[in-house]
């Protein structure tokens, strides 16, 4: 018996899957990963990039660092494990909760995403409350605010705190869903890491789909060591009720 057989026996009544997803998921989609050995960071200290006092330090670095991300995100397109999640909505329950900034869930057709980390898309005045979305490269950086000041990216970046209502949300997902599939993370930045213990406190089975072995691998109920394109549409056939 297969273990995709195995799981199915298991998930038989599972009415609301909440899906963790992390930068694995979009590596298939040409997005490079903030780890690994050819993570994003491999060829630079994350700390000198994604950080606020780094910002303020080196603001034009940090822009230019961040206008190749969204040539980059732009360019991308959802692949087979975006598109199978977007499809299991036809049979089930479905609230992803990402911390992936690429809105690459939003382009397959996935309805309910919650953006832990904001979306590259998106920017913020670091003094006003000014805020935008842009879809189009920055001609000059770094692009100021009417008021003078210097825009940022609206994204969350090392040492900064969620967007509380966001992570209300994202908590009471994962506390009342039946089933939890954590693709393509490394479960390593918190708070993030934290969604699986809600879920395990309601009974929820977990599944980890990583092709490494992760921070909490020991906590699954179960393991697929495959990339999530590969096997996410398996769960399509699992979930479409006969």
């Amino acid at each position: 018996m297969s273990i995709f057989e195995i799981i199915k026996d298991q998930v038989r009544d599972v009415k609301k899957i909440v899906f963790v997803t992390g930068a694995g998921i979009s590596h298939e989609s040409g997005i490079p990963t903030f780890r690994g050995k050819k993570g994003l960071w491999r060829n630079y200290d994350a700390m000198k990039l994604a950080t606020i006092g780094a910002f303020y330090e080196n603001p034009r670095l940090i822009w230019e660092w961040h206008n190749e991300r969204r040539r980059n995100i732009f360019a991308a397109q959802p692949n087979q494990g975006h598109k199978a999640i977007a499809k299991l909505e036809e049979y089930v329950d479905v609230v992803v909760l990402t911390q992936n900034i690429d809105g690459l869930h939003q382009k397959a057709g996935s309805t309910e995403v919650l953006e832990l980390h904001g979306n590259i898309t998106k920017i913020k005045c670091s003094v006003c409350e000014f805020r935008d979305e842009v879809l189009s490269e920055f001609s000059e950086v770094p692009p100021l605010c009417d008021c003078g000041n210097i825009l940022r990216p609206d994204a969350v970046w090392f040492g900064e705190s969620l967007q509380r209502d966001i992570w209300q949300k994202a908590i009471f997902a994962a506390s009342e869903c039946d089933l939890m599939i954590i693709v393509g993370t490394s479960l390593v930045v918190s708070p993030a890491n934290m969604l699986p213990i809600y879920a395990k406190q309601n009974d929820a089975i977990l599944i980890e789909i990583n092709p490494e072995k992760t921070e909490m691998s020991f906590e699954m109920d179960f393991t697929i060591r495959n990339t999530s394109a590969f096997v996410l549409p398996k769960f399509i056939s699992i979930f479409k009720r006969e």
